[in-house]
């Protein structure tokens, strides 16, 4: 990187994309991924470079930036090709609330913007301590949350710890340590004895068909099938490790599970 704070920075995923808005950093961004919607006026600003595991090298080389940033291990080959080509990078990596919140920091100072980004930062923490000591009439409901149906895929770190502070307990808690989708890979019988309260559900890239849910061998007598608790979180809300997840996802978890309470 030869100009700092970096003056050309290309997203290829949309959690940077949103913080770098929320800081007022957006004219730095020269490319965004293609799932980039938030803020929704990304797409008619920013030029699309990406899709999640593919990128148009020579339209990123053509943009000429001066970073640009990549997340996780799902990514290497892109990044791989950018720092053969001299880019200079920064991958991204994180996996749970405390990971969100350290990225939030590092990518403010990146940018010459660490005052703004540890108050961002601070504002979501104190968001998530109030939303997390807030009173509930009942017992936490217990969670299942699918972020794939064909083979069933459960268990993103940060979605787990988010249901937690919404009031709800997670049925499958240790898959939360497992990074790699494979790694979270569940058997339909698993679902059924772990008899959750609520599926909340989010495939990656396509709408959630609560029916097919419904129609699973075995699954009607799973509570949230058979009180008709299931619901869909969208995708950009929930999957993106980014400030996405902390305020609309949150809510939407939280109002997934209390339905009835004022405000949710």
């Amino acid at each position: 990187m030869r100009q700092f704070p970096p003056r050309r920075i290309v997203c290829l995923t949309e959690e940077t994309v949103e913080t770098l808005y929320l800081l007022g950093e957006e004219d730095r961004i020269v490319g965004v991924s293609g799932y980039a919607v938030r803020p929704p006026r990304v797409r008619r600003e920013k030029p699309r470079v990406s899709a999640f595991i593919s990128a148009d090298i020579p339209k990123i080389l053509a943009l000429q930036p001066d970073l640009v940033l990549a997340f996780s291990d799902l990514q290497a080959d892109i990044v791989a090709d950018m720092v053969r080509s001299g880019v200079a990078i920064h991958v991204f990596n994180q996996r749970d609330i405390a990971g969100i919140l350290a990225m939030i920091r590092t990518l403010g100072a990146l940018v010459g913007a660490a005052e703004r980004a540890d108050r961002l930062a601070a504002g979501f923490e104190a968001r998530l301590a109030t939303i997390a000591a807030t009173p509930r009439p009942s017992a936490r409901p217990r969670v299942y949350f699918e972020e794939w149906d064909e083979p069933l895929i459960s268990g993103i770190g940060w979605v787990s710890e988010l249901i937690e502070i919404a009031g709800g307990e997670d049925v499958l808690p240790h898959l939360r340590f497992q990074q790699a989708a494979k790694d979270r890979i569940i058997s339909p019988d698993t679902v059924r004895a772990a008899a959750p309260d609520v599926i909340l559900a989010s495939w990656c890239g396509k709408k959630v068909v609560p029916d097919r849910i419904k129609q699973r061998p075995g699954w009607s007598e799973i509570p949230a099938v058979r009180n008709d608790r299931i619901v869909e979180i969208k995708s950009p809300l929930i999957l993106q490790p980014g400030p996405a997840a902390l305020t609309d996802g949150l809510d939407a978890i939280v109002k997934a599970l209390w339905p009835t309470l004022p405000g949710a």
